[in-house]
């Protein structure tokens, strides 16, 4: 739905508000304007929008939910500037603002049939959580799913309480991996990018989908390629410091992309030559 101020920021309040990890928390917003639930009722997995804490500013962040899932948006916030850290202090029932849906999303509908791999590293594992979801919702339009799920440590996994969930779901294989364990961690040990080498998932018919830090994402697309993926096959979010969202500023210029609007979602084809100088 197209907004008729994509400047105005919705009114909406916490509905619940937890911890996802270390510095991480993922806040749970129920609309209240019904011009915001009208804006929001089918948002797609890959956009983004803009939480708003009142009297400290509005920050863009990955929409972590769908709305087949129910009414509430969910935002996976790391507590690391004036404004996250604001949002942090914040419980049940205070307001927020919320503006968007913005940007363009992953091809959902285009990628029915295919095979899945899903490279997620970090907190980037928040905007590919949706197509996770998506896809787990609507098994039968595709085809097998490969979950990697990443972080520096344990303590900084997100989304743990579903990992069940993602191993059990019917034609999908899940592999977790942490670059340092502690001495509860028995699982994988070591860089996303050597356990993509080891699972070493097929080309064949596949569709490549990764989201984390700048420098991740460019060794993973060289890992793909070795693998065999060929650039239509690898698919990225990317994150910027983002202002006005609706490419005016200029602030989120990827040559002569933007971030905000011709993204935050690129085919690798897209954006090589200009993924390096966005390290």
């Amino acid at each position: 739905m197209a907004l008729a101020n994509p400047m105005r920021p919705y009114l909406g309040r916490l509905v619940g508000v937890r911890n996802l990890a270390t510095g991480i928390k993922l806040f749970q917003v129920e609309l209240l304007e019904p011009e915001g639930k009208a804006a929001f009722a089918d948002y797609q997995p890959g956009q983004f929008a803009f939480l708003s804490a009142f009297g400290a500013g509005e920050a863009p962040f990955g929409l972590a939910s769908t709305p087949a899932r129910g009414p509430y948006l969910e935002f996976a916030v790391n507590a690391i500037g004036h404004v996250t850290n604001t949002l942090h202090t914040l419980d049940v029932g205070d307001p927020v603002g919320v503006r968007g849906p913005l940007g363009r999303g992953f091809p959902m509908e285009q990628l029915r049939g295919r095979n899945i791999v899903i490279i997620g590293g970090g907190i980037g594992g928040a905007p590919l959580r949706p197509v996770i979801q998506t896809i787990l919702d609507r098994r039968e339009d595709y085809g097998h799913l490969t979950i990697l799920w990443a972080a520096r440590s344990p303590d900084l996994l997100i989304f743990t309480e579903e990992f069940d969930e993602w191993r059990s779901a019917w034609a999908t294989e899940f592999h977790v991996t942490v670059d340092r364990g502690d001495e509860r961690w028995r699982d994988n040990v070591g860089l996303i990018t050597q356990l993509l080498e080891k699972v070493a998932p097929s080309p064949q018919n596949a569709v490549a989908i990764t989201c984390g830090p700048p420098i991740m994402i460019h060794f993973v697309f060289l890992t793909l390629k070795k693998l065999g993926f060929s650039p239509d096959q690898m698919l990225t979010t990317l994150e910027a410091r983002m202002h006005c969202g609706i490419g005016k500023c200029g602030r989120c210029n990827l040559g002569e992309k933007f971030i905000c609007t011709d993204g935050p979602v690129f085919w690798q084809y897209e954006i090589a030559g200009f993924l390096e100088g966005f390290l």
